[in-house]
């Protein structure tokens, strides 16, 4: 079963509301969810979003009320989650306010409690049923509420520190100069320490402060999809568990460890925050094979990325920072090295069970940034879309009144440039 939600938007009088549910009674939709909110154009006065189940078998009754609406005036836009029938155009469906996480975020691939038979934890017993524990702790979870703190035991802390202290050596003289300004911030703040492992709701609370991005308690590893359309509403998905004790310097899928060493403190940086979010913004409604290049771009910058650093070059992938095998090879001038372009990184195939041969180097965030936008405007997908980071939502650029409303937005932040710039040469 698959979801389809459709976008309309209705002018207010009486009974029209009831009017456009009766054409979707009549194809006998089952619809799971409808939300309101006064519309943004000026020609109609509500915009109605509504989720219903869909699949091969009622396809024909979606297509005869979509049909049968837009015969009567109304202005469908439809988006679809799940698979998409060939030769039919269709956009997959996305969230569109940061709440609508919630409906993805316990659909993971792999769920965080259950092991692989070579996971070394596979036959602890009790590690096992600490994994369990602590991921239905974050399935409860949902937006707006706080995230739940998790008690960690003696050994959970000691594995924790021994990485600390391990990987925080070599930060040193392996982190680029980002991760270095934010790690000490953390400690001051956060509770990082050897012998602390931090809480998400504390380090999300920081991360917020500086950049705007939150951290989300997750299960386990969510689709590509799910996890890069987080960031389009600067939303990190980070697992609450912690690693084998038997092997603190090893971990077949990503736990607190990674999470919050390897990710949480460049999410502080508002060049990398941006670059993460053009990612996000990018998957948004695009297609499997679109959503595969960006999984491949966020592999070799977010997880795996180098940046120059003056005449040297530095680690600012999280797989790097929360790696020490890898990290120190990273550097090592053995993997090849080439400058970032995501038109070509988004082609090279990646190896996940042993170190990159191939690591690309980014001159800026800022520069990765522009780059990544620039590529994003090469995918295909029908529509234009911004964030409105005070609603914390996504709007799809489609009308005249939405643009309008864009350019005088930009045109006041010209304005606030300019006068800014004036007192600033009055000043000098």
């Amino acid at each position: 079963m698959s979801r389809t939600s459709i976008l309309f938007s209705i002018s207010d009088r009486v009974g029209v509301l009831e009017e456009y549910l009766s054409v979707i009674k009549r194809h006998d939709v089952n619809m799971t969810r409808i939300e309101s909110r006064p519309s943004k154009n000026s020609n109609w006065d509500y915009d109605f979003f509504l989720d219903f189940e869909s699949n091969p078998d009622n396809q024909d009754k979606v297509d005869g009320m979509l049909a049968e609406l837009r015969e009567s005036g109304v202005e469908v836009t439809k988006l679809s989650e799940g698979e998409i029938q060939k030769g039919v155009s269709q956009v997959p469906w996305f969230p569109r306010k940061i709440s609508d996480l919630d409906e993805f975020g316990n659909k993971t691939l792999e769920y965080g409690s259950e092991l692989s038979a070579d996971h070394p934890g596979f036959t602890d017993e009790v590690y096992r049923e600490r994994r369990r524990v602590i991921t239905e702790i974050a399935q409860t979870y949902k937006h707006g509420n706080p995230i739940p703190r998790i008690e960690y035991t003696p050994d959970e802390i000691k594995t924790w520190g021994q990485v600390y202290s391990g990987l925080k050596k070599l930060f040193v003289t392996h982190a680029c100069r980002q991760h270095r300004y934010v790690f000490p911030l953390l400690e001051q703040n956060c509770g990082y320490s050897a012998d602390n492992i931090p809480q998400l709701q504390d380090v999300s609370n920081f991360l917020k402060e500086c950049t705007g991005f939150t951290l989300r308690p997750v299960t386990g590893l969510l689709s590509s999809r799910d996890f890069l359309n987080g960031f389009a509403f600067r939303v990190f998905h980070a697992t609450q568990y912690v690693r084998h004790h038997s092997t603190p310097f090893y971990t077949p899928e990503p736990d607190v460890c990674h999470e919050l060493l390897g990710h949480a403190p460049l999410f502080a940086d508002p060049d990398f925050a941006d670059f993460s979010q053009e990612i996000g913004l990018a998957s948004l409604g695009a297609s499997d094979e679109d959503i595969e290049k960006l999984a491949t771009c966020y592999w070799y910058t977010v997880e795996f990325g180098l940046c120059k650093e003056a005449e040297t070059v530095k680690a600012y992938g999280a797989g790097l920072l929360s790696s020490f095998g890898e990290l120190e090879y990273s550097l090592s001038g053995k993997p090849e090295l080439r400058p970032f372009d995501p038109f070509e990184a988004c082609k090279v195939k990646y190896p996940i069970t042993q170190y990159q041969p191939l690591y690309f180097v980014a001159d800026s965030f800022q520069g990765s940034k522009e780059k990544m936008r620039h590529f994003a405007e090469t995918l295909e997908r029908p529509f234009s879309l911004r964030y409105n980071p005070y609603t914390q939502s996504v709007e799809i650029l489609d009308t005249r009144d939405k643009l309008v409303n864009l350019a005088n937005t930009i045109k006041s932040q010209a304005a606030s440039l300019s006068s800014a710039l004036q007192k600033l040469k009055f000043l000098d």
